[in-house]
């Protein structure tokens, strides 16, 4: 039998029983779906992500108070209190850190802020105006403070959409005063919406020079995080290197597994970030691959019946001179037809939902999130879909291909 034949009656063999054709690839073309959206939509997250470190600038390093470790018993590290004052001024020397653009203390929190009856729950950025360049932030209204305010624990801030909004309504906030922790503080730049980013949302942010953040609110001696710029992209391993050996000494830490902070670039960070975000999408395509095992047990079922169905028919076709390799092959290619079939929907359907999901939160959040294709979540759903079909479909092919054609066609 050729292969045209054979497509032929297979295809015919399908139409016969549309109903219960469509109903057989459902499994199929709903893990395929699974796969597909997954896919898509991890791959928008990573690049969101990855978009946004990369935006901090290629030439920024963070140094981060504590060992960062995944183990549940190191937690604690991450809170810890090392980086201190002394540790800014020794790494400002540039007899230490030659390549040394410039640093920038940070100093974090959360607390309520208030004005006249309204109350919002903001979060607290202590930092300098070297914010606006790092972060890429300009306010909308007004100005950012300068190093004057900061040398002066100046109580001067900058306040994100979302603290306008809740706390001044349609009232202009600009020159106006809120308080935090009993102390008022002037409003001299209001930055426009920003949606809230993946790593930092400062729509909800109150951002005052760092040392008001200590005297005023915190009340601590240490910081959060210290900010770094190289001179150029190439300078950052020699720089992270020199600030590393550098706080090593200022901490007396002479072996270096027991150092008390971390050193991030910002392609660490965005290699780590995007080793987290690929395995928690293979995760969940490993997951949603259960469909498809689900699917292909359901295609079993359906050719089994199928063959049960049809027995005079294969009887008659061995009559007439059919071998058992042609039933073989033409029960396995129905079976490979179907999950095919579903799975090409399923690739489509999958992209068409991605794109949508895309697009709704690009227009609802604000958010720069992009529709990816994954082709190859394509190319697997696709390739699993022809397994899928010839291994479930073997059995049921092979059932039919044995019946002996006397029997077949005295069957009722």
């Amino acid at each position: 039998m050729t292969w045209k034949h054979l497509l032929k009656t297979s295809t015919t063999g399908l139409s016969t029983n549309r109903s219960r054709s469509i109903l057989t690839i459902f499994g199929i073309v709903i893990g395929i779906t699974s796969i597909m959206l997954v896919m898509s939509l991890g791959a928008g997250a990573q690049n969101l992500i990855l978009g946004e470190v990369q935006g901090l600038g290629t030439n920024t390093i963070a140094i981060i108070p504590g060992q960062v470790s995944t183990s549940p018993s190191n937690v604690s590290a991450l809170y810890s209190d090392s980086l201190k004052p002394a540790d800014v001024t020794a790494l400002e020397d540039k007899a230490n850190v030659p390549d040394l653009e410039s640093i920038m203390p940070v100093v974090m929190g959360s607390e309520p802020a208030s004005y006249g009856p309204n109350t919002y729950q903001v979060t607290i950025f202590g930092g300098t105006d070297l914010m606006a360049s790092i972060f890429n932030i300009v306010p909308s209204e007004g100005q950012f403070f300068d190093q004057t305010d900061v040398d002066g624990h100046s109580d001067m801030i900058v306040i994100g959409a979302d603290v306008a909004k809740y706390l001044f309504d349609t009232q202009d906030p600009l020159n106006q005063n809120i308080n935090i922790k009993g102390h008022n503080f002037h409003i001299e730049g209001v930055l426009s919406k920003s949606g809230g980013g993946t790593l930092f949302d400062f729509d909800s942010m109150v951002i005052m020079p760092y040392t008001s953040a200590q005297t005023y609110v915190t009340g601590q001696k240490y910081y959060n995080r210290i900010i770094a710029q190289a001179i150029s992209d190439q300078a950052v391993p020699v720089t992270a290197a020199d600030i590393k050996l550098t706080l090593e000494e200022s901490h007396n830490i002479t072996d270096p597994t027991k150092d008390d902070f971390t050193i991030e670039t910002q392609q660490s960070l965005a290699n780590t970030l995007g080793t987290i975000t690929s395995a928690l999408t293979w995760f969940l395509v490993a997951v949603a691959s259960i469909a498809l095992f689900v699917g292909g047990v359901g295609i079993m079922n359906i050719m089994l019946v199928s063959v049960t169905e049809r027995t005079r028919e294969i009887g008659l076709r061995k009559s007439l001179g059919a071998t058992d390799r042609d039933i073989l092959s033409q029960f396995l290619l129905e079976a490979i037809l179907l999950t095919c079939i579903g799975g090409l929907i399923g690739i489509i359907l999958g992209a068409i939902l991605a794109f949508g999901i895309a697009l709704i939160l690009s227009t609802a959040l604000g958010i720069n999130w992009q529709f990816i294709f994954p082709w190859n979540g394509a190319i697997l759903g696709f390739t699993v879909s022809a397994l899928i079909g010839l291994i479930f479909g073997g059995y049921p092919a092979r059932q039919a291909s044995k019946k002996s054609p006397i029997e077949a066609l005295r069957y009722e």
